[in-house]
């Protein structure tokens, strides 16, 4: 695959270790995360760097290696095509795959962009197969966007990486909090923001008016509410027929991101008769703000870059103001509407320090966002060996909850791959190709069909 060619935003402020550009690697587990884990490497890696687009800035000169880890919610070819980012190389590895990698490759920075049992496994395994070598890579990893859920769990299960992520002044505070809490060293937390922000600010209208709602796919989780919010746009659209009306769709029927989509909007949607203002989108968010009048949203982290580039922001309240939604994060924004008043013409008005809080700088100018991550690695990088990583979770601490977390990525209690654990390097032959895109079909098959048949018949 070719070099990385996205225009990232600046990289100043931290000089090069060396004249070799670093060799950075990101192991993610879905789509999403590849975006984040791939634009925040660009961030964070101290070292020279290189002009692109002049809006952007030059971006980090360094080596990208890219890993997806095998699962439900491997990116397909075209979502990775939709997330735009490029890499020196990527291919697909399972979890010892990529630590028998970790073992012989000498990376400066790893970027682990997995849910929280993912970089938790990752962790004790690299403490595993580094425990003989006299240098090792600097480890971060962080949050995808807005953390509005199992905010101990998450973290604890993070701790341990040599930078753990926080996209906002308030996320530094409470993860910071959660750390010191339990007795954990918080000193790792660094505060950034997120890789993605960006894009021409909102001067005003376009013609025609374009109403974008961002779907999630896990977000509400039952088919009623699901119901109810692709009512409430068709009826927008139908009671607005000069504007134009898009559900923004994260992925196709058939892919996965982070979290399971059961009832996928596309599905629902067969059964109506929609107007002819309102379509159903895909492709990258950025471009599709390009031409957005209203966003609107239960609590997608699209809700962010839309705030970024002063876009009216809605943020659903029609089914509750609910920690189960994550609508609940947006308390203070100003940005909380119903379906009712936005039928009604109502443009929530931001609060300007909420938003800052969060991250959100609407002036557009990220260039001191990253210094604190590329200072920290780069000072790690230039001092002594790095001593062994040292989780939070260990075999004394959580006998009853980390072996599980290890075993899913067939590693033992000691970080150790299991017998019988896949672990082979070559590239899979065609048949086995063949037979693993038709397994993973078969199970997101049976997730957005199969299961939710089997749950309603559970109900009669």
């Amino acid at each position: 695959m070719g070099h990385n060619s996205i225009s990232l935003p600046s990289v100043f402020g931290v000089p090069p270790r060396t004249t070799k550009p670093p060799r950075v690697a990101v192991l993610a587990d879905s789509d999403t995360r590849w975006k984040w884990g791939a634009l925040t490497a660009d961030r964070i890696v101290p070292g020279p760097t290189t002009e692109t687009a002049p809006a952007q800035g030059p971006r980090a000169a360094s080596v990208l290696d890219g890993f997806l880890l095998r699962g439900r919610s491997t990116p397909t070819p075209r979502q990775l095509a939709e997330v735009g980012v490029r890499a020196d190389s990527l291919r697909e590895v399972t979890a010892v795959e990529f630590l028998h990698t970790m073992a012989r490759e000498p990376y400066d920075v790893l970027v682990l962009a997995l849910v929280g049992g993912g970089v938790q496994a990752m962790l004790h395994g690299l403490k595993r197969v580094w425990e003989d070598r006299p240098a090792r890579p600097v480890v971060v990893t962080g949050y995808v966007g807005v953390v509005y859920e199992k905010l101990a769990d998450g973290l604890l299960l993070r701790h341990g990486a040599d930078l753990v992520l926080a996209n906002s002044r308030q996320d530094a505070e409470r993860f910071r909090a959660v750390y010191d809490g339990v007795g954990a060293d918080s000193s790792a937390v660094t505060e950034v923001a997120l890789p993605f922000l960006g894009g021409t600010p909102y001067t005003g209208g376009h013609d025609p008016c374009t109403v974008v709602f961002a779907a999630q796919p896990s977000v509400p989780d039952n088919r009623k509410d699901r119901a109810y919010l692709l009512d409430r746009l068709v009826r927008h659209a139908r009671l607005h027929p000069e504007r134009e009306v898009l559900l923004k769709l994260r992925s196709k029927p058939g892919e996965h991101t982070t979290h399971i989509e059961e009832l996928p909007y596309q599905k629902l949607a067969q059964r109506l008769d929609l107007p002819p203002n309102l379509r159903l989108v895909y492709g990258h968010m950025g471009e599709v703000l390009d031409r957005t009048d209203l966003l609107v949203t239960v609590s997608s982290t699209a809700a962010l870059e839309s705030l970024h580039r002063r876009i009216p922001t809605a943020v659903l309240t029609d089914l509750g103001v609910r920690e189960v939604l994550g609508n609940h994060h947006f308390v203070g924004s100003g940005c909380l509407a119903s379906w009712d008043q936005l039928d009604a013409g109502h443009r929530p008005e931001p609060d300007g320090e909420w938003v800052a809080r969060q991250g959100v700088r609407a002036d557009g100018s990220y260039r001191t966002a990253f210094d604190a991550a590329r200072e920290r690695i780069a000072g790690l990088l230039a001092g002594a060996a790095l001593p062994p990583l040292t989780p939070y979770y260990t075999p004394a601490t959580a006998p009853g909850y980390l072996p599980g977390i290890l075993a899913r990525h067939h590693l033992g209690p000691d970080g150790t791959p299991l017998p019988g654990a896949p672990a082979h390097d070559r590239e899979p032959g065609p048949v086995r190709q063949i037979v693993r895109r038709a397994a993973r079909g078969a199970y997101r098959h049976g997730v957005q069909r199969v299961a939710p048949v089997i749950r309603r018949m559970g109900e009669l």
